[in-house]
């Protein structure tokens, strides 16, 4: 049985609504929410595209040996340095697409850090792109394929308030299609 055929599209839906939830509490009440104190009483929730199964999909994983390190710009006009690991392949919307996933330098964790923009962005999301981070089962270099979620993309903290300084994704982390899945710009 192949991970398709296990895939109960209900049972996605009803957990991600869950997760939404959790986190829309998290950023209302958590001292550590990226929503300023003073707006976190009128706060009421996230704002995300409807819960998509189409919005998953699996990528062939091509890992980086050597990693290439990579300059990315952040929100506060800084740079900070990354190295791709890995390079998934997929496809979406009908295209043949790819991302890069990073790691910062001297970093061990397993999770990978995926930052994008597609034709959504500056329009019905954040303007300096969305995040994703995936953590693969095992180590990457035994990865031939994961799935990867786009309706688990969100907005960096520098969505919410200017006191936080994000990566902005690099360009070849720039999607020519619109990925109409996570979460919508906070307003």
């Amino acid at each position: 049985m192949t991970d398709a055929d296990a895939f109960d599209s209900d049972a996605y839906v009803s957990e991600l609504r869950a997760k939404r939830t959790e986190k829309d509490e998290f950023f209302a009440e958590h001292p550590q929410s990226p929503i300023p104190p003073a707006e976190r009483d009128g706060f009421d929730g996230l704002d995300y595209f409807e819960p998509s199964p189409d919005a998953r999909v699996t990528a062939r994983v091509e890992t980086h040996a050597d990693p290439e390190p990579v300059t990315m710009d952040t929100s506060a006009d800084r740079e900070v340095r990354y190295l791709r690991v890995a390079t998934f392949h997929f496809e979406l919307r009908d295209q043949s697409l790819e991302l890069g996933a990073y790691r910062q330098e001297h970093d061990q964790s397993p999770t990978l850090f995926v930052p994008f923009r597609d034709k959504t962005t500056g329009q019905q999301t954040y303007p300096g792109g969305r995040y994703m981070e995936l953590t693969p089962d095992g180590p990457l270099s035994d990865l031939d394929e994961i799935v990867v979620d786009f309706n688990l993309a969100y907005n960096p903290f520098c969505a919410f308030s200017e006191t936080f300084d994000c990566p902005l994704p690099p360009e070849e982390n720039w999607l020519p299609v619109v990925v109409a899945a996570g979460e919508l710009q906070y307003e």
